[in-house]
């Protein structure tokens, strides 16, 4: 793996749980927004943790490629489905911020 790879997979499992954290810590950075895009709140959790997997899997990817391109693919979809849901939720000046998130792992994605 090259040195870009490897930073690059680092930072994103970086973003990748600290914004998984911030669900569970319920920062009102995160958690505000997901009311108004009306995602349930019995969802926030299951969000959290699929966060913090993907975090975890692309971190375990530096062990078995596998596991981190897998994780990988699940932050894209994860990623993908915030962009639409802040597309449906009509909030389009706020549609940057997932994507500012799936970027990096879309990056990833293409290096592994």
């Amino acid at each position: 793996m090259s040195t870009t790879a490897t930073v690059l997979t680092l930072v994103t499992a970086f973003m990748a749980g600290f914004s998984g954290v911030s669900i569970f810590v319920r920062a009102k950075f995160v958690v505000e927004p997901l009311g108004a895009y009306g995602v349930p709140k019995s969802w926030w959790n299951w969000l959290g943790a699929a966060k913090v997997a993907g975090a975890l899997g692309l971190l375990a990817g530096f062990a078995v490629p596998a596991v981190g391109i897998a994780a990988a693919v699940g932050l894209v979809a994860y990623f993908t489905g915030a962009v639409v849901t802040v597309l449906r939720a009509r909030d389009y000046a706020h549609v940057v911020f997932p994507m500012i998130y799936a970027a990096p792992a879309v990056a990833v994605l293409a290096l592994v």
